[in-house]
């Protein structure tokens, strides 16, 4: 395991390296939705991530964001690739993206690797040996009072079309915390809960690859992650909760209660 944990931590690197030759040029857009969209870039790095795994493991099976499943065996390891975590981000020139690589073996997440190109950190975790920064120990914070926290969220992309509860749990975690922020990066807001820059994260309507890797390194700083009622967190659920384990419960109170508040609005 310790092999494959190298393996992946270098690749993506090199993906988030291919990344940065196309930063500052004009991109080539294509839409999968009305605001959510796909660049070269990000076909490249997932073709340069796919083709290493290809020739390293053939026998393994791909989730990646871009071209979905790859089926290996079905006992096999699977990898849960997001060539590009922050599209939108990346196409406006705003420094703030990752690459994301997890692997899973029989439906658990064994290891992460996850890649800022632009700062150079590379957050990896190996399940049971704990989280890092370029290779240094990390830990989620000692925050335990949600008004002296720093919360992260992101937004959906059927946003639009569906709004709520989204902005009632943004408006009444941002009335609560000491400051809520909205970068755009899923995975990279998981890996500031695990470092301690950021005290908790929540958001909804995610995706395996854009959690897989985040989720372990959370974990193994010593974090916790759940859904928004506090159970078990699955990669294919649609909820998210990560913390550093202080703030947990008082979260869980705020999404669900909006929550309710909703559905007695409907009734």
């Amino acid at each position: 395991m310790e092999e494959i944990y190298k393996f992946a931590i270098k690749v993506a690197y090199q993906a988030g390296e291919e990344l940065m030759k196309f930063l500052f040029q004009p991109h080539q857009i294509d839409y999968k939705g009305e605001i959510n969209i796909v660049t070269e870039a990000d076909l490249a790095s997932e073709r340069l991530i796919k083709e290493a795994i290809q020739n390293q493991y053939p026998q393994h099976a791909i989730l990646a964001e871009e071209s979905g499943l790859k089926e290996g065996g079905k006992t096999e390891p699977k990898w849960i690739i997001d060539p590009l975590d922050g599209t939108t981000n990346f196409a406006h020139g705003l420094p703030w993206f990752c690459v994301s690589i997890a692997l899973e073996i029989d439906g658990e997440i064994v290891l992460g690797a996850i890649y800022n190109p632009v700062l150079k950190e590379m957050f990896s975790a190996l399940k049971g040996q704990g989280a890092f920064l370029n290779d240094k120990p990390i830990k989620v914070s000692q925050t335990k009072n949600l008004l002296k926290a720093l919360l992260a969220t992101g937004f959906p992309y059927d946003i639009q079309k569906r709004p709520e509860p989204v902005l009632s749990r943004f408006k009444a975690m941002i009335l609560r915390a000491r400051g809520v922020r909205r970068a755009g990066s899923a995975a990279l807001d998981l890996c500031y809960v695990a470092c301690g820059r950021f005290d908790g994260f929540w958001e909804e309507r995610l995706h395996p690859w854009d959690t897989a890797a985040g989720k372990l390194i959370v974990e193994e700083a010593g974090g916790r992650v759940t859904d928004f009622k506090g159970d078990k967190y699955s990669i294919y659920g649609k909820e998210i909760l990560a913390t550093n384990g202080f703030l947990h419960e008082d979260m869980i109170k705020i999404l669900t209660s909006v929550q309710e508040g909703v559905n007695n609005e409907k009734n």
